[in-house]
């Protein structure tokens, strides 16, 4: 059988869950208040509101773009792009070509997230056990390192995100309705916005060049994809089939089916009324009534289609050694809208499978959930740049107890982690390199040759 043909079967069986959930009312005081609490926080008045697509069937998967409908074979070639060390061929120096891949940034076992208070691609060394041991190459400058100014949000739930990055900045629709103005002003790339496209498509498209990876039919064919991209692409004429706005559609596709339904929450909400804790459901209470975490926080992936200053510190303020923070991404939706108004808000990101991220909010400033639950609960501005008015009306005490701080920190630890995130993580890449980093230090870490 070809690899082609192999890893669609994989892909295949590895989104073959079963129809989509029923939701089934349970009869315990708990179980049953919860419910009526949902159904009063959701949009639409229903339980249902709240569960993620749990099968194969991708019509169930939200904000598709109508110019890039999933499908099995992008989802097949976008899963390998994404790990595939074999596309950075862009480094800044020899050393590095062809050693890291987006992965590097977002590790399944962690969130799909980083494993240090920074993302490093080009130009670092190492991963340890999950990330945490990358290290800045002697051979580096400071800005010749791939870092970036803010911690890499996680690339999973991302069928519920319209606008991606903390400050919201690609996308032709959702909330950058209305910003055309500032299309490709304060970053060149953001004129990606002007071929309508949400924002997936475009972001993608924009971190392939901006990370220093390549696509072309050469390389393709080097490395073994082609055939993905004749199967996923067909309809492409092939002079435009390999490249990087087809990979960054496969790798769109491919997020989009990243979805954490194996999690307690989801599985109570399908009705298993003994998939959570009764910490954790008492901590669910909190989190959709006296806490109102869902007045940001409301959606499936517990994402909200806004932005909010709450005063955390930047990359630059903590303890953290930071390689790269002048690329303005700590003025938040305003390095974006170049509006006063919007000045240190960040997006009100998914709140699913963070408790191994080790590091939280934009600036890493906090190292623990429980951290970050005190600091909402204390509802305290703790960063001295950001005046009293700008921060968000939301963000104001809690007054929780020390008992409920701790039922709802476990809620968002272990109530909404799925612990099956390698699912989405291929065996090997086509080229044969290790991932998600394929430098000396990185394989003998990785211990992949």
């Amino acid at each position: 059988m070809s690899k082609l043909g192999l890893f669609l079967i994989l892909i295949s069986f590895t989104f073959s869950c079963t129809h989509e959930p029923t939701i089934v009312e349970t009869d315990t005081d708990v179980d049953a208040a919860l419910i009526e609490l949902l159904k009063a926080k959701s949009f639409t008045g229903d339980v249902d509101f709240y569960t993620m697509p749990s099968g194969n069937n991708y019509d169930y998967i939200p904000n598709q773009d109508p110019k890039n409908p999933i499908t099995y074979p992008k989802v097949a070639l976008g899963n390998m792009l994404f790990y595939e060390t074999g596309i950075g061929m862009t480094a800044k120096k020899a050393e590095s070509v062809a050693t890291y891949s987006c992965s590097s940034c977002h590790i399944p076992e962690i969130g799909f997230t980083a494993g240090r208070f920074q993302g490093i691609a080009d130009g670092a060394l190492g991963f340890g056990h999950h990330g945490e041991g990358r290290a800045i190459s002697p051979n580096y400058e400071g800005n010749e390192v791939d870092a970036q100014g803010a911690r890499p949000l996680p690339v999973i739930n991302l069928a519920y995100v319209r606008n991606p990055l903390w400050n919201g900045s690609f996308g032709s629709y959702g909330m950058n309705a209305g910003t055309e103005s500032v299309w490709g002003v304060a970053d060149p790339l953001t004129s990606i916005n002007k071929e309508n496209r949400e924002g997936l498509e475009a972001v993608v498209t924009r971190a392939l060049i901006t990370h220093r990876q390549d696509i072309n039919k050469e390389l393709m064919d080097k490395l073994g994809y082609t055939a993905l991209f004749d199967n996923a692409f067909y309809d492409i004429p092939e002079n435009q089939r390999y490249t990087l706005q087809t990979a960054s559609h496969a790798i769109s596709a491919y997020f989009r089916t990243i979805l954490t339904n194996q999690a307690p929450f989801q599985k109570w909400l399908r009705g298993d009324q003994n998939a959570m804790t009764e910490s954790q459901k008492n901590g669910a209470m909190l989190f959709f009534g006296k806490a109102q975490c869902v007045n940001c926080h409301n959606s499936p992936s517990l994402n909200g289609q806004r932005f909010a200053a709450i005063g955390v510190k930047d990359l630059d303020q903590n303890d953290y050694l930071v390689y790269k923070t002048d690329d303005g991404r700590s003025k938040g939706r305003a390095s974006f809208t170049l509006k006063d108004a919007d000045l240190y808000k960040f997006k009100v990101p998914q709140l699913y499978n963070l408790k191994d991220a080790g590091f939280y909010f934009h600036g890493s400033s906090k190292t623990s959930l429980r951290e970050v639950v005190e600091y909402f609960n204390n509802g305290v501005s703790e960063n001295p740049r950001i005046e009293k008015y700008r921060i968000d009306g939301q963000f104001r005490p809690l007054f929780l107890t020390d008992t409920e701080v701790s039922d709802l920190t476990e809620f968002l630890a272990n109530g909404l982690y799925d612990p099956l995130m390698s699912r989405y993580k291929p065996v090997s890449v086509y080229s044969g390199n290790c991932f998600p980093n394929n430098d000396v230090q990185s394989q003998i870490d990785l211990g992949c040759k």
